[in-house]
């Protein structure tokens, strides 16, 4: 077996234009490595908070809700267990690689240096555009939801717009630090926001609530533990109603994979990816499938409420069964906490999406502008051009300009499911290439575990997801060209991006000879192999000891 050596170095470039040039001086073949342009400043706690807050959001807080509607407690609580193992195979797959490779576009890097230049570039640029659309999408959930409150609705939605948009661009532009800080304490107020709707959801069923109702199981015999997808009846209803919600299930944990990108930002990325990584399963099986469980005994799927189109708290399961149980106030104060997860959201989009641009440039795969940082490491163009793309939330103000979005949102309606998809195949590629070199993986800093099989599993559902993502359109009765356009637009115009590519640049497939595992992992630039922390002493020193219990 061939081990691949920690301390070797191998000729790199750095991917920046500091210098002036207007060239971004990164090399385009895979084969070479590079130091980054931006700078490791983020501590091992915002990794980890970055990897929780990226599942915790208005998925869970309000989306669960419609899944609960549609498929009832036990099809919303299958859905959800079978696509967290999806989720599972496919972060364990990317942390391997992002352990080792820890730099800036992560999987979009990964793919143009193990299976091909033309997928690199069709996934970075399909993916920066979901990101970049879905920030204005976020700026406007957020607007809406501030009209929950008593005066919100007076003030025009253009106002919490521009409000929204100038503080999610000054966190990004001040830096990778107070970016991470940031997320760090959003993450910690949704988990522990979190944790509480789920204890206190196991009190109401327990009959703990100030009602003294003792709901225990319920709600699965009546209304029943599965819906009926449009009143189809049997079991043919049930497991279309099932269907429906583990499609749902599937977009509920997208953002699970920005955990990659901040690789390259990221102190001790060796130790910190894996540990981050190895933590995926127990958070989705904590938060998702426990949360979905204990709004399935507590709230009947029949509730109108879970219907509510009003983006509030108004329509979270867990405010209506705080209401049903008698309690007050808190509802108010799990609104405060989707209108923060809202700003959250935001935050980690642009992140995510100016470094998928950034590292389009550096793989000459966007204009070379885009590849400029400044001295503290913020590719600013990028962030820039990303934030530009935030303003478009003020299309929504109008009714008009609210259809042109609409049409411009749905171009990437499953993206982040072919993104999945490509990190898999990427994946298997990197592996096949390792064992057919020879190469130890028992050296690489993790090793993602069940492989190859955990993929091949988790790349069989997400096409599946794919191919019956709109499968309501073919029922008796139900055909929409607007619904079949929206839910499958995505495929062509991927394959389409790739076909421009491979032919544009006659890009071939990296052979497994041809995959490069020698040299130490690029990217570390000047950063040692173990970053040694400068010991702190008296009370500032006892509290970064406990973050760092705690988080760490």
């Amino acid at each position: 077996m061939v081990k691949v050596p920690v301390e070797e170095t191998v000729p790199v470039k750095k991917c920046d234009i500091e210098n002036g040039d207007g060239e971004a001086t990164r090399p385009s073949s895979p084969a070479n490595g590079r130091v980054e342009g931006v700078k490791r400043v983020m501590a091992p706690r915002h990794t980890q908070m970055i990897a929780i807050g990226g599942i915790l959001g208005s998925g869970l807080f309000i989306g669960t809700g419609g899944a609960l509607s549609a498929g009832g407690p036990v099809g919303i609580l299958l859905g959800y267990i079978i696509m967290g193992g999806v989720v599972f195979a496919t972060m364990v797959a990317l942390g391997e690689m992002a352990a080792l490779y820890p730099l800036s576009g992560g999987f979009v890097y990964y793919a143009t240096r193990f299976v091909d230049p033309a997928l690199g570039f069709t996934v970075g640029w399909n993916y920066w555009y979901e990101l970049a659309i879905t920030l204005p999408a976020e700026i406007t959930a957020g607007s809406i939801v501030v009209s929950y409150w008593p005066g919100g609705a007076d003030v025009p939605v253009a106002v919490w717009v521009t409000m929204f948009l100038v503080v999610i661009s000054a966190t990004n532009f001040f830096g990778a630090r107070v970016f991470g800080e940031v997320e760090f304490w959003l993450a910690s107020l949704k988990v522990i926001t979190a944790v509480g709707l789920i204890i206190l959801g196991i009190v109401i069923d327990l009959g703990g609530a100030p009602n003294h109702d003792r709901l225990g199981f319920r709600y699965w015999k009546d209304p029943g533990a599965f819906n009926q997808l449009n009143g189809i009846p049997g079991a043919k209803g049930r497991f279309l109603a099932f269907w429906g919600v583990f499609v749902q299930a599937a977009f509920s944990y997208l953002g699970t994979e920005v955990i990659a990108l901040t690789a390259a930002e990221a102190e001790n990325p060796r130790k910190s990816i894996p540990r981050a990584t190895k933590t995926v399963f127990w958070r989705i099986a904590f938060f998702y499938v426990l949360g979905v469980f204990v709004i399935g005994l507590t709230v009947p799927f029949t509730d109108e409420r879970l219907l509510d189109g009003s983006g509030t708290a108004t329509a979270s399961p867990f405010v209506i069964a705080i209401e049903n149980s008698g309690i007050k106030v808190l509802p108010s104060i799990v609104n405060t906490v989707i209108l923060l997860s809202s700003f959250s959201a935001g935050n980690s989009y642009l992140y995510a999406a100016s470094r998928t641009l950034y590292s389009l440039a550096c793989d000459r795969q966007a204009p070379r502008i885009f590849a400029k940082v400044t001295a503290g490491g913020l590719p600013i163009v990028a962030v820039a051009i990303t934030v530009a793309f935030g303003a478009l939330a003020y299309m929504n103000v109008s009714t008009d300009g609210g259809t042109v979005f609409d049409w411009l949102y749905t171009l990437s309606s499953i993206t982040g499911i072919l993104t999945w998809m490509a990190i898999l195949v990427t994946y298997l590629r990197f592996r096949a290439g390792a064992e057919h070199q020879g190469v130890d993986r028992s050296t690489f800093p993790y090793q993602a575990p069940f492989q190859p099989y955990l993929s091949w599993v988790g790349l069989f559902f997400l096409f599946l997801v794919v191919l019956f993502n709109g499968f309501e359109v073919f029922l008796t009765d139900s055909w929409s060209t607007s619904d079949f356009i929206s839910a499958y637009i995505s495929v062509p115009i991927f394959g389409l991006s790739y076909a421009f590519w491979k032919f544009y640049k006659k890009t071939k497939l990296v052979t497994l000879d041809a995959m490069d595992f020698s040299g130490r992992r690029e990217g570390y630039g000047e950063m040692a192999e173990e970053n040694i922390e400068e010991k702190k002493t008296g009370v500032r020193g006892a509290v970064q000891y406990l973050m760092k219990g705690i988080w760490e």
